[in-house]
């Protein structure tokens, strides 16, 4: 098959590669749209490498190319022989990870029986990790990784799918987090949000924010695109440039701050303005990845005030009845109804595996993107 690989760090090549054997509890599905995301272009840079050996040492792109795309959408090709739930022809979004329910493994690791799959002891990724991605003309998967679509969604929504599940994975742990300040009513309620950065990530938290935990109060959104904070305002916040923040926080909060902040940037430098923003004991949540170019001794002011940091990743949790992974089905569902938005948030297709090398051609650091999806079928 045909793939578009990292040889090196950036450096992507169209390729021949070898398709992957179908096991009975396998699908082979080839790819219709997948998602360019933020982790794509770290180990595009070569900043990260999560592809490692049993000893856990790096392997390096030039001794083992990557095919990445984790965001993943396509049409089953062909099923193994103990698959009885899908069929060729039908359309599908992938959860990449391979875990112990994947994996058939008896018993489970104590994170996947505890329905915190992401963390599994043997977890292993897609696009990711060293296992193929879907910048390719194929993939084999488990199938129980792969939950079929509404036949009306188009696959440029379903592909949005992965990132919405890691948002509300992200607020489902925040919500677990034993904090002062929750989303609800009472005395002890969340009565100001702030959400740093409004990439995808973020104009998810505003809508999850407002359609899943149904907050009311002011989400003060901020990022230094107009065309970002546009959307963000579309979505049901209140976005403002860096330069006015502080000010617009103080002022919607009543002098409080935020009870309630995730940091969706990725940039270490904005720890610094953290302890202006939030009240005591707030939850952070921290959701970017990255955070270079910033000193711990941010950390000493966020300590003083006892805040609840929450770190998360990822989009698996649970399991449904079948096996498939409950929090996708959710955000699939949230799509599917319409009650998270995703107009606008795909600023720029890439047709062809010809074209995913373009992808990565420095495009996202332009005004204006906002989601890049390379459209192979």
């Amino acid at each position: 098959m045909r793939a578009a690989a990292l040889v090196a760090p950036r450096r992507i090549e169209l390729v021949d590669a070898p398709s992957a054997a179908l096991g009975p509890h396998d699908v082979r599905v080839r790819p219709a749209a997948v998602g360019v995301c933020g982790t794509d272009f770290h180990i595009y840079s070569g900043e990260s490498n999560f592809h490692q050996d049993a000893r856990g040492r790096t392997i390096p792109l030039e001794e083992s190319p990557q095919i990445l795309g984790h965001e993943i959408t396509g049409t089953v090709l062909e099923v193994g022989r103990a698959v009885t739930d899908l069929a060729p022809g039908a359309r599908v979004v992938l959860d990449q990870g391979r875990n112990c329910r994947s994996e058939r493994r008896e018993p489970p690791c104590e994170y996947c029986a505890s329905g915190h799959s992401h963390q599994c002891e043997f977890y292993t990724e897609h696009g990711i990790t060293g296992l193929p991605g879907g910048f390719a003309e194929d993939l084999v998967v488990p199938a129980v990784n792969a939950v079929a679509l509404d036949p009306a969604l188009p696959f440029e929504t379903a592909v949005l799918t992965e990132p919405l599940a890691c948002v509300l994975h992200s607020t489902d742990f925040g919500e677990r987090a034993h904090t002062r300040y929750r989303f609800g009513r009472g005395d002890e309620r969340v009565r100001c949000a702030v959400v740093l950065g409004a990439g995808p990530a973020g104009l998810f938290f505003v809508q999850v924010l407002r359609q899943v935990l149904l907050f009311d109060g002011p989400i003060v959104v901020s990022d230094p695109s107009p065309a970002k904070r546009a959307l963000a305002t579309a979505l049901g916040g209140e976005a403002v440039a860096p330069a006015e923040l502080a000010e617009t926080v103080r002022a919607r909060s009543g002098g409080r701050r935020a009870e309630f902040l995730v940091e969706a940037t990725g940039a270490g430098p904005v720890f610094g303005l953290l302890p202006a923003l939030v009240r005591k004991q707030a939850t952070v949540l921290l959701y970017g990845i990255g955070h270079g170019g910033a000193s711990l001794e941010l950390l000493n002011p966020l300590q003083w005030r006892e805040l609840v940091l929450v770190t998360s990743v990822g989009a698996s949790g649970g399991f449904d009845a079948d096996g498939r992974p409950s929090v996708y089905r959710r955000a699939l569902a949230l799509l599917e109804q319409g009650r998270v938005r995703v107009d606008g948030l795909v600023s720029h297709r890439y047709r062809g595996l010809a074209a995913v090398p373009r992808a990565f051609s420095g495009e996202h650091a332009h005004e204006g993107y906002v989601k890049g999806v390379a459209l192979l079928a």
